[in-house]
């Protein structure tokens, strides 16, 4: 099997590529499956999570470009930046991950949150789509970095 641990900040062209949905590109180690069906190892720094583009270095010095796979998620739209703001506030405090955009929000298909996301006045489309949310106030980019919290 093939390793992956390590993360390229220059940019390079991919040999290769890994594409994940969301709930795996959270992940710090996992098996998965390249484009090419070759199984690897990816195992990285903990609390990073992978985005679309990225680029990892395997062992064998080919690099590995991660896409985000389409998945089934829900769109949520508002004409009125309010509504939008509550039903993010009420996600949120669901700790649910939530890709914003232009008077949208959007997050892993869950029929208990459309039908409050409903409740709150916004109207809602479920669609496969890459999913690539928010990472978060607390994220950073830097292995190590401490925000003494």
């Amino acid at each position: 099997m093939l390793m992956i641990s390590r993360r390229l900040e220059n940019t390079r062209v991919p040999d290769t590529r890994l594409v994940l949905p969301f709930e795996m590109r959270s992940r710090s180690r996992f098996k998965a499956r390249l484009e090419s069906g070759e199984q690897v190892g990816v195992m990285i720094t903990r609390g990073q999570v992978l985005r679309g583009g990225d680029l990892l270095l395997a062992e064998d010095g080919r690099v590995v470009e991660v896409a985000a796979s389409p998945e089934t998620v829900t769109t949520a739209r508002a004409d009125d930046a309010r509504l939008l703001a509550r039903a993010a506030y009420h996600l949120g405090n669901r700790h649910i991950a939530l890709q914003i955009g232009a008077l949208w929000l959007r997050y892993s298909h869950d029929h208990v949150l459309d039908d409050m996301v409903l409740g709150l006045g916004l109207q809602l489309t479920v669609e496969e789509l890459p999913f690539e949310p928010e990472s978060g106030a607390y994220h950073s980019h830097e292995a190590g970095q401490s925000h003494g919290h």
